[in-house]
């Protein structure tokens, strides 16, 4: 576990990624020591500092090290790119248009039946207990107001925002089945219920109870955006007032926002077999995994962008813009981006394998300077991701030969220039053109053509 390099450096082994963390020994006074934690993802800053009797005590400190190891590496797992979780704010929100009305569970009923009245996907499974659907259903009945439900006007549907819950619990009541469990959905015969319906269906309420639940109205604030033509603003709208009970990812929110061909087209590639074999896992409920492949796509179009004669892009407002332009791609377009994803996944994997888009372990000698590693690390790494996939794209479309090139790929990781550029300021046109640049010229020898 702990291995003497010199009287001031001890080298701690990570069994997970093959990564050598630092103790640096130094003396405080006569017979005492203490060391310093390091570690080379955060740039030698200062992680822990202990002090001991002597060095060869540091074995008795084992457990302690191991706590603080794996209390790191936790942190460590949690190290991301953050640049998609920035939100942002534009103009497009001035192009919204909001507005109240009062709907009938009657109308919202017929709304929903029809087709017209759509559940996103992303909004939670119905989750509410008999207990609480049956307290909504006593408050109509008692003529208790009702919170606002919000609405988004898409073309001459409507998505529901906000308020899933409370429409769904009255559709069932009327429809007499109860979606949680299937079965007959009959109010509680809680004591929080009125005596006078506890225990009944919707049949066994009284024609003017039956009535009043229909004909009672839920205010419904309708947002709608008028202009551009591409919900920017609407996405904007969802993030901010979704209250479903769990923080929504951008893709949950494109995928209720941006219905079409091209969403189709995502979540069917998302299944790929090669795909799923590289990023070695089921597929992600929170829907990062389709998020992936929609960049690839994006950062495949920049050049055709207004993003690109910019300085840096804003990756949410950019991966919106382009769902947005694609939305309802032809069957032409839908099978031709088909065919590209496909062909390109499957030379990646030919080629690198699992590790394709796995970042190495950066290795460090006794003087502190960087040497070569051919130790990957377990874990897909974002922006190698779109650097291989969009170089060997290019390298398909140029006919170029995938011979040889783990031991290429390796060298391009363990380039400086490329390291700077897959990890620091990552939405920055040059350092986005730089990645993929540098990841061509290494894999195929050739450059990559920009605009």
């Amino acid at each position: 576990m702990v291995n003497m390099v010199n009287i001031n450096k001890i080298y701690i082994k990570n069994k997970y990624d093959n990564r050598a963390y630092e103790l640096f020994v130094f003396k405080h006074f006569e017979n005492t020591y203490g060391f310093l934690f390091y570690n080379d993802y955060f740039y030698k800053q200062l992680f822990i500092r202990c002090t001991i009797v002597s060095i060869s005590d540091i074995i008795n400190y084992k457990k302690s090290i191991k706590y603080f190891r794996r209390l790191f590496m936790n942190s460590l797992k949690k190290v991301e790119i953050q640049e998609e979780n920035e939100s942002f704010s534009n103009d497009d929100l001035f192009n919204i248009n909001s507005w109240g009305a009062d709907l009938s569970f009657r109308e919202l009923i017929s709304m929903y039946d029809e087709d017209d009245l759509i559940k996103p996907d992303l909004q939670r499974k119905y989750v509410w207990k008999i207990d609480e659907a049956s307290r909504l259903i006593d408050s109509i009945l008692l003529g208790l107001p009702i919170p606002s439900i919000f609405l988004a006007k898409k073309d001459e549907r409507k998505l529901i925002i906000d308020g899933y819950q409370r429409i769904m619990t009255v559709y069932d009541y009327v429809n007499g089945i109860f979606s949680k469990n299937n079965k007959v959905f009959k109010l509680s015969n809680s004591k929080i219920i009125n005596e006078r319906w506890r225990g009944k269906t919707f049949k066994e309420l009284s024609d003017d109870e039956q009535r009043r639940i229909r004909n009672t109205t839920i205010h419904a604030i309708i947002f709608e955006q008028r202009k551009p033509n591409n919900d920017s603003g609407m996405y904007q709208i969802f993030e901010r007032i979704n209250t479903s009970g769990r923080t929504l990812y951008p893709q949950e929110i494109r995928n209720c926002i941006y219905h079409g061909s091209y969403n189709k087209l995502l979540m069917n590639l998302n299944k790929n077999d090669l795909w799923r074999k590289i990023l070695g896992c089921d597929e992600d409920s929170r829907m990062t995994d389709v998020e992936y492949i929609l960049r690839f796509f994006a950062m495949k179009d920049i050049t055709n962008t207004d993003d690109y004669n910019k300085n840096q892009i804003i990756l949410k407002k950019f991966l919106n813009e382009n769902m947005a332009k694609y939305c309802n791609m032809s069957n032409e377009q839908y099978e031709k981006y088909e065919k590209n994803f496909i062909t390109v996944i499957s030379e990646v994997y030919q080629s690198l394998g699992e590790t394709a888009f796995n970042n190495i372990s950066y290795k460090y000698n006794e003087k502190d300077e960087f040497i070569y590693s051919d130790q990957f690390v377990n874990k897909f790494h974002p922006t190698i991701f779109e650097s291989i996939m969009l170089a060997f794209d290019f390298a398909i479309s140029k006919k170029m030969s995938f011979d040889n090139l783990k031991q290429k790929q390796l060298d391009l990781l363990n380039d400086p220039n490329f390291k700077e550029a897959i990890t620091t300021r990552t939405t920055n046109i040059e350092n986005i053109k730089k990645r993929i640049s540098l990841a061509t010229k290494y894999l195929f020898g050739i450059e990559y053509e920009w605009k």
